[in-house]
């Protein structure tokens, strides 16, 4: 296990601040207040290989390995957390999958306009009566001829005001009648595919949050993901990068906390002195930086373990758990040692308090963590 990155890393990092700092910081201000999601940018960071990070080079993508992705998250979400999620979530629970689970065909297809930004990517799994509990999962696919009838409604949908290409988790029937779950690849413009509004969220307001729904789609069978039934599986497998994505993104912003609240008690003086002075404010800095560090030694095995091919069921439920934890308890502190400053929005560690408590709820709340991992170690 290495402490340190390595040059790639490390170049990588360095990059990725540099563009978030220039160009991501100020279009989070933006994004918060009018709840738009900027294409143009998102253009420029698909350039750049942004939405291809674990992609291969062939297919267009920057060929990544895990820990290094997570950095390009992490940094990301440090500036924007809203855009963050979009990294996070098309890469980690869109691209791998086609990646992982994909046929050369669909691989062909997908990877590429996904990478370069051109289609950007969900993972539709949440309903309105389903969310943790997949077998309460309602949406169907029934094989009629060489095609896939899918109906159902899917909620929540990250990217999904802007997405081209959407994995959808469904229902069908095992040979014998009996439920099974298949994942299809529904293309945005499919006949059959309608987007609802976009949610009017709490925080990580710039990302297209919406319902996507499916009337008598018609999915040819070339666009299935894998094979039938074998959805469950697939979805296992994907939402354990998920969770390392996420992790990923409520790192960013735990730090991104953690600068401002560094750069707010240099500079407030209260009874003469600056904050910074003042040994409860050193406690809570302390504190701070404890978790958020901790955050990513947990992130960064997590990815580590899955770059080796070795099972990070538990890991990644870990570092999801711990992290998303870190972030709220971070911003919840910067709000406090802002004062009466945090609780405006003429701070931004007011938008981010708002964009980190959603990160205990996404791709499994804190409570089905502890579940994931207390499952692992009893062996159940």
């Amino acid at each position: 296990m290495r402490f340190e990155p390595t040059m790639k890393q490390a170049v990588v990092r360095r990059t990725v601040r540099k563009f978030a700092e220039e160009k991501l910081t100020a279009a989070a201000v933006e994004m918060d207040r009018t709840a738009a999601f900027p294409m143009a940018l998102a253009a420029e960071m698909g350039a750049l290989h942004y939405f291809g990070l674990e992609i291969p080079h062939e297919f267009g993508g920057a060929g990544l390995d895990g820990v290094s992705s997570a950095m390009v998250i992490e940094e990301v979400s440090r500036a924007n957390a809203a855009m963050g999620l979009c990294v996070s979530v098309h890469n980690s629970v869109s691209a791998w999958p086609l990646c992982r689970f994909g046929t050369e065909d669909q691989r062909r297809r997908f990877l590429g306009p996904m990478a370069a930004g051109r289609m950007i990517g969900t993972f539709c799994l949440t309903e309105p009566n389903a969310g943790s509990d997949v077998s309460s999962l309602e949406t169907t696919g029934v094989l009629e001829g060489d095609s896939y009838v899918v109906n159902g409604e899917k909620v929540f949908v990250t990217n999904g005001g802007v997405s081209g290409i959407n994995l959808v988790f469904g229902v069908t029937r095992s040979g014998d009648g009996r439920k099974a779950y298949t994942v299809f690849i529904v293309e945005s413009e499919r006949e059959g595919v309608f987007k609802g509004p976009p949610e009017d969220l709490m925080g990580m307001r710039g990302n297209p949050v919406c319902s996507i729904s499916f009337h008598d789609c018609r999915v040819p069978m070339e666009n299935r993901l894998g094979e039938e039934g074998h959805g469950l599986r697939i979805a296992l497998s994907t939402l354990g990068g998920g969770r390392i994505g996420i992790g990923a993104q409520a790192l960013g912003i735990a730090q991104g906390a953690l600068d401002l609240s560094l750069r707010y008690v240099k500079e407030r003086r209260q009874f003469g002195r600056p904050l910074a002075d003042l040994g409860a404010i050193q406690g809570t800095i302390a504190e701070v930086a404890t978790r958020v560090e901790a955050s990513r030694m947990l992130i960064y095995r997590a990815s580590q373990l899955r770059d080796l091919g070795h099972d990070h069921t538990a890991p990644s439920a870990m570092a999801k758990l711990y992290a998303s934890d870190a972030a709220v308890y971070a911003t919840r502190m910067g709000v406090q040692i802002h004062g009466g400053y945090g609780y405006t929005k003429a701070y931004p560690i007011e938008r981010l308090y708002r964009d980190a408590k959603v990160c205990e709820i996404y791709e499994g709340t804190s409570e089905v963590q502890r579940i994931v991992i207390a499952r692992s170690l009893l062996g159940a």
